[in-house]
């Protein structure tokens, strides 16, 4: 069970921290090497557990998915303490059985994004972490098996497709990625979960699917106004998720998560500049050694 050591980072949609039972609420600005977050991070605790929230596209939908500062939002909430971070993502289904209003807690992803800063490491430090499984198993299924008692409609394990956007994908897009077999698209995860594990933290996705994309020969094509409806319905269920999921995470962390970076840093130590030393802090200390 959690403990009052425990901090889960939520990235999702601005309304996700009104939990029943979250108190002491309260938002927290954070500088960061690499920029500005999206937004202030709405803090409080659910029991014994510390949750930090950040809207994603920020507050009033002001970022599109390539202008999200990802490194700036995850490393904020490494800086605060996080050790799991939780996803919640709008998708849409490339799959029959994954209809609109269900939830699928991806496992792997599949990268056609272009031009997004995708590493933390650079400027005289290297680092190659392990990516063959991005997700972290535990968080997975903690996060599938809160979705099953909230009563969602839940598939375990798919992969996720990432593109550029912001525009959805034309109707031979779609037909051809659906090809690929992948279950799932978006616009967010990547680079979201690479650089969650470069900072070890434990990563998991809880998607949303709102549409059948454009591929579905009788389904209305995906628009705006379909996504919203759906995700109004999900926001509570996403919330209830959440919720359960923040009362079952272990209080002592067992996966390789934490330990990403033990054989990844390919720099001589006495090389690294001690600008980009510093600038990296609380990614690095652990296997680098806290700054006197």
């Amino acid at each position: 069970m959690a403990n009052l050591e425990t901090t889960v980072g939520v990235i999702g949609g601005s309304g996700l921290y009104e939990i029943d039972g979250l108190e002491d609420v309260r938002e927290v600005r954070v500088d960061t090497p690499f920029g500005a977050p999206s937004d202030a991070i709405i803090a409080g605790s659910l029991g014994p557990v510390k949750m930090l929230f950040l809207p994603r596209h920020g507050r009033g939908h002001r970022f599109s998915p390539s202008e999200v500062n990802y490194r700036a939002n995850v490393f904020a909430l490494k800086s605060l303490g996080a050790e799991f971070l939780i996803s919640i993502s709008a998708v849409g289904s490339m799959r029959e059985d994954i209809r609109p209003g269900d939830l699928v807690i991806v496992d792997q992803f599949f990268d056609r994004t272009v031009g997004r800063a995708r590493t933390f490491f650079e400027e005289g430090i290297v680092a190659h972490v392990e990516m063959a499984d991005p997700v972290c198993p535990v968080l997975a299924g903690i996060l599938h098996e809160s979705s099953r008692a909230a009563g969602a409609r839940v598939h375990r394990g798919g992969t996720y497709l990432c593109i550029e956007g912001p525009q959805f994908s034309t109707r031979g897009e779609s037909k051809i990625f659906r090809s690929w077999g992948v279950d799932v698209i978006g616009m967010t995860n990547l680079p979201e979960a690479r650089l969650a594990r470069e900072a070890e933290l434990c990563f998991a996705t809880v998607a949303l699917s709102t549409d059948y994309d454009c591929w579905h020969a009788t389904e209305e094509s995906v628009t705006v106004q379909n996504v919203l409806a759906i995700l109004e319905q999900n926001v509570v269920m996403a919330r209830e998720v959440i919720r359960r999921s923040a009362a079952a995470v272990p209080g002592a962390r067992t996966c390789k998560c934490p330990v990403a970076l033990d054989h990844a840093i390919l720099s001589d130590r006495t090389r690294i500049p001690p600008r980009t030393r510093e600038r990296l802090g609380c990614i690095v200390d652990r296997v680098l050694g806290a700054k006197s």
